[in-house]
């Protein structure tokens, strides 16, 4: 983004961490994608959810780098990617995905992803099964048909209230209401989404995501995630139960009951691990017992 801090640069965060991080482009799928590379051994792919960047994985990279050749990728609309105006469904991001690997030499990888990424990382296996090693999806499993009947109103004593769904549908407000004061929208999330927000997810990393998405072109495209999803859940109509090993990571305060329910339709080969007192941002929450997993089962 121009006019970013030269902190806030993805040069200068990639090079803050210890594994020889560094910041790359590539020109893959017919867009732009920005990714950080790091470590050696099998490679390992990082793909990160909304409202974040590549940055929410900072705290396990170095630690996930002594094995493993790390690449933690901005998606398609994130960060320091392009931000074209369609290709959101999970199915292109994930041929996005596997462009790059084909870019970087890589035939197959292990893949890891949360939120949004987790679909990705999801559908590539479902896509690219050549390409995919195995898979870990971090509290969030790929839309399926149960996400058409999310209610609009909340019911009392009910799950939390996925509010910012529908907000996220709409067309062209969003990129009013909120460019240029994005950090205030990050700052409520957090607090719904996160145990102990103001300790897992500091200040600063909050700056790196809000001036991620401070922007109308930037807010557009994130929401044109969730606006895929309509297209996400036909496409999941018409998967396999994928074959490869599945790790679902859920935190204990977020989403571990609902990847215990649907799960195992979703692989021939799935574990569904809890995060011990965490909500939705286990990367940034519970890093060590994230990192933990991560490398028992990339092993």
């Amino acid at each position: 983004m121009s006019g970013i801090p030269p902190t806030l640069s993805d040069s200068a965060l990639a090079a803050s961490l210890d594994g020889g991080f560094t910041s790359h482009h590539a020109e893959v799928n017919g867009t732009r994608l920005h990714y950080v590379d790091g470590g050696s051994g099998e490679p390992l792919v990082l793909l990160g959810g909304w409202p974040q960047t590549w940055w929410q994985w900072h705290k396990v990279m170095p630690a996930l780098a002594r094995s493993h050749r790390v690449i933690a990728v901005d998606l398609r609309g994130m960060g320091g990617s392009g931000k074209p105006a369609d290709g959101y469904d999970k199915k292109t991001m994930a041929a996005d995905i596997r462009a790059l690997l084909r870019h970087l030499g890589i035939g197959a990888a292990h893949l890891a992803g949360h939120d949004i990424g987790a679909m990705v990382a999801y559908a590539h296996a479902a896509n690219h099964p050549e390409a995919t090693l195995k898979v870990a999806l971090l509290d969030v499993p790929h839309p399926d048909a149960g996400w058409l009947e999310m209610p609009l109103i909340p019911r009392p004593g009910g799950p939390r209230f996925l509010w910012w769904f529908a907000f996220n549908q709409v067309e062209g407000l969003p990129e009013q209401l909120l460019a240029g004061r994005f950090r205030l929208f990050l700052d409520h999330l957090l607090g719904e989404m996160a145990t102990a927000p103001g300790q897992s997810v500091d200040s600063f990393s909050r700056e790196v995501y809000a001036h991620a998405y401070d922007t109308p072109d930037a807010i557009r495209a994130g929401n044109a995630w969730y606006r895929a999803f309509a297209q996400d859940i036909a496409d999941f109509g018409t998967y396999a139960p994928v074959p490869h090993p599945l790790l679902a990571l859920g935190g204990d305060r977020s989403n571990h009951g609902s990847l215990v329910a649907v799960m195992p339709s979703h692989g021939t080969d799935t574990k569904v691990v809890r995060i011990e007192d965490c909500g939705h941002y286990l990367p940034e929450e519970q890093p060590e017992a994230v990192t933990e997993e991560l490398l028992r089962f990339f092993a």
